[in-house]
């Protein structure tokens, strides 16, 4: 049993630079996607709020005075 710790730890020691630059990849690679998916959700959150916005300002109801329009119909006179 002891014997087999001295030469699981052997291992480690042999491989330790190896172990450790796996680690910090993953850990960079971990790192990047979640600022990716970060930035994804905030990307979405502020089109969605700005489209919302944008859609608000777009409701208001369209009024025109088309008197002037429709004294001008009123003048025509159809030729007889």
């Amino acid at each position: 049993m002891s014997q087999e710790k001295v030469d699981r730890y052997k291992e480690q020691k042999r491989n330790r630079k190896a172990i450790q630059a796996k680690k910090k990849r993953n850990a960079l690679i971990a790192r990047i996607c979640s600022a990716l998916v970060a930035l994804t959700l905030v990307v979405w959150f502020g089109y969605s709020a700005a489209d919302t916005y944008q859609k608000k300002q777009n409701n208001k109801p369209v009024t025109a005075d088309i008197s002037a329009l429709e004294d001008y119909f009123a003048s025509l006179s159809p030729e007889e």
